[in-house]
């Protein structure tokens, strides 16, 4: 009875710092995103990328629903584009490559702080997710226009219920109905990581894995995380790496590629599933963009391998901050 007391107050204080970590990177970004929502600044970012938009086969008026996905999250991009697709009618192509883009470039307030608290300097994280995800969609816009490939209009199968925007007092509410979620799944995941351990499944795991993920160089140690944030995101991933490098010594160069992986593919289960939902094409969104992080993953690893630690330090590595 003692050990069960002991491993039940261990698990709920490993959830409650793990999830203050995140907290404290939440709740001020979301108001400072909520700010920017009211006051309408996102569409003045959309419109700055308008010309990007245009290299990847996309109307300019699709920045700003880039725009609301990288600064809001994947709902506020999906908001800001069924706004626009009436009078902005897209093929499936074209579709598929916007889903692509938000889904691997998407709430950046949040994420890169995670990733900086992890021990990644925001301007390299924001550097790779960006650019990378810009890349992506030209080549997948080369790839189906060059074939004729999902050239027929998109039918919008699925839509929010409403396009309003929520009340401050509805907002208040949605935010602590988020912050809840997070805690559940936050104390689940670390029951689970737990209870794989004790019946070494973890072993199990990482040794199915090695081959694929040792090709990209990233260590054993971090497979199960870097796993998690594939799956079900990277505020989760990121967070636990966060949490378990204070009791495991991962190394920095580790936790970098990690996070290169997680940033160009994660939550893979609901958020590919979403995009899917709204006309996205699975060749894309899960197919494509998977190959894609791998390959991406990959050579990073294989370029900055032989960085010294000065150099990595200085341009890819931020102070961890406990």
């Amino acid at each position: 009875m003692h050990k069960f007391r002991k491993l039940v107050l261990s698990i709920l204080k490993d959830t409650y710092t793990t999830s203050i970590i995140l907290f404290k990177i939440m709740i001020p970004v979301s108001i400072v995103v909520k700010i920017l929502q009211e006051t309408d600044s996102i569409k003045y970012i959309g419109q700055v990328l308008a010309p990007v938009m245009k290299l990847a086969g996309l109307p300019g008026e699709m920045g700003i629903v880039w725009a609301s996905g990288m600064i809001a999250n994947i709902y506020g991009g999906i908001l800001a584009f069924f706004n626009l697709s009436v009078q902005m009618p897209l093929t499936v192509a074209q579709m598929t490559v916007l889903t692509s883009m938000i889904l691997i470039a998407h709430t950046f307030p949040i994420e890169l702080q995670v990733a900086r608290k992890a021990g990644v300097k925001i301007i390299t994280m924001f550097s790779i997710r960006f650019f990378f995800a810009l890349l992506f969609g030209i080549i997948m816009n080369f790839i189906y226009k060059t074939f004729n490939l999902l050239q027929q209009p998109v039918k919008l199968s699925w839509k929010p219920q409403t396009l309003a925007h929520p009340s401050l007092d509805q907002w208040v509410l949605g935010e602590l109905k988020n912050y809840l979620y997070i805690l559940v799944i936050i104390f689940l995941l670390i029951i689970l990581m737990r209870v794989l351990r004790e019946l070494e499944i973890i072993r199990w795991i990482t040794n199915l894995l090695k081959p694929v993920l040792g090709i990209l160089g990233i260590s054993e140690s971090i497979i199960p995380i870097t796993i998690i944030g594939l799956t079900l995101g990277i505020s989760y991933g990121g967070a636990l790496i966060i949490q378990e490098s204070k009791k495991l010594p991962f190394n920095k160069r580790d936790i970098f590629y990690s996070f290169v992986l997680m940033g160009l593919c994660h939550s893979m289960i609901e958020d590919t599933l979403l995009m899917i939902s709204i006309g996205g094409h699975y060749s894309g969104v899960l197919v494509a963009r998977l190959i894609f992080a791998f390959i991406i993953t990959w050579l990073i690893v294989r370029i900055t391998r032989n960085f010294s630690d000065k150099t990595i330090g200085r341009f890819i590595l931020a102070r961890r901050k406990r």
